[in-house]
């Protein structure tokens, strides 16, 4: 199959009532564990990249290795997709590299450190949109800025990160709001805010929705009920992982992560994207220190590689099965992203529509 848009594969989830796990990358090694996950249980992809993993691997790389894994395992979907893209830039650069989606993340400004206003977020949204779907691809924006309802604060993740401390209504994207921004923006996909945030410490206890507002997630759904809902930040931290890299040397304090059952529910209750890049390397790293420790002799990396890449293997297919992904592969027929583009034109894939009738 050719690759595929965040649109057209979010369609699909939404007919059939499932989620697509979003897995970034920053090799040859993580590509190869998520696709051999996904060719295993036949489950359509969402590989996306940071910019900070597009400087460390360089973008003709990455694009070398996507048309490598599209030829490898033909019958996959793969969408490939910009995450948090900054700004137009970003964005645009993503799209000239065979990006099928972009995420244009303006809830922070293009330092993507500060908060930014509605109206800047709203406008360089729909501007990105409409840029991207005149060549037929996805655009996903953001309303709320991802962080952390225990502490209000941002997790810096490749550069990507809100400074300072942060009121609440900053932290949980509003309903009413929502119906606005997807409506003139156009978006194909919304992030939402609702106390996730990136890396390994996210919760200081297992969340409850004092800390964690799955409840903003159903509202946002009534409203918006034909709108693709993404939730970002949504590593799960599994304690056995946790335990793996302790208890080969690394130093982890105890932490909570977003529990798969909470993920579970927000499909129940429209989300379609969930990005995953914390619990990919976790479970790497975890087998890196026990081959270090256990064989000290070792000084093929292939060695660390091989048993990393089965354990994020092991990882994805868990998260394709549990989202409901699994078995879907086979069921897409890919549109090519000139027929896509047709589509945008003529207002047959208008989210507004969606939104307006909504109101």
């Amino acid at each position: 199959m050719a690759h595929i848009t965040l649109r057209q594969l979010l369609d699909h989830a939404a007919e059939r009532g499932y989620g697509v796990p979003a897995f970034n990358i920053n090799n040859m090694e993580q590509g190869l564990a998520i696709l051999e996950a996904a060719s295993a249980c036949d489950a359509p992809v969402i590989i996306q990249v940071s910019r900070g993993a597009r400087a460390y691997a360089n973008d003709q790389m990455l694009a070398a290795m996507m048309e490598a894994l599209a030829k490898i395992y033909p019958q996959i979907p793969i969408c490939v997709h910009q995450d948090h893209g900054n700004d137009e830039a970003t964005c645009l650069s993503a799209l000239r590299h065979g990006f099928t989606s972009v995420m244009m993340d303006g809830s922070l400004l293009a330092d993507a450190r500060t908060p930014a206003s509605y109206g800047y977020n709203l406008a360089i949204t729909a501007r990105v949109a409409g840029m991207a779907h005149a060549v037929g691809a996805s655009v996903e924006g953001e309303l709320g800025v991802l962080g952390s309802l225990e502490t209000g604060q941002g997790e810096a993740e490749d550069g990507h990160g809100a400074e300072g401390v942060l009121a609440r209504d900053q932290l949980v994207t509003d309903p009413a709001q929502a119906v606005d921004f997807v409506a003139a923006t156009k978006v194909d996909a919304l992030a939402i805010a609702c106390g996730t945030s990136h890396g390994a410490y996210k919760f200081s206890r297992r969340p409850d929705g004092a800390i964690l507002a799955m409840d903003a997630i159903e509202q946002i759904h009534r409203r918006l009920p034909n709108t693709h809902l993404v939730m970002h930040g949504s590593s799960s931290v599994p304690q056995a992982f946790q335990d793996v890299i302790n208890r080969f040397g690394g130093a982890m304090p105890q932490t909570w992560g977003v529990p798969v059952e909470e993920i579970e529910r927000g499909i129940r209750h429209g989300v379609r994207k969930v990005n995953i890049d914390t619990d990919c390397r976790m479970a790497m790293t975890g087998q890196f220190r026990r081959v270090a420790t256990e064989q000290p002799e070792e000084f093929d990396p292939r060695k660390f590689l091989k048993p990393a890449m089965d354990a994020m293997r092991d990882l994805c297919r868990d998260r394709f099965e549990r989202f409901g992904a699994a078995g879907n592969a086979s069921k897409i027929k890919v549109i090519p992203l000139d027929e896509m583009a047709r589509r945008y034109a003529a207002g047959r894939l208008d989210p507004a529509i969606a939104a307006a009738q909504a109101a």
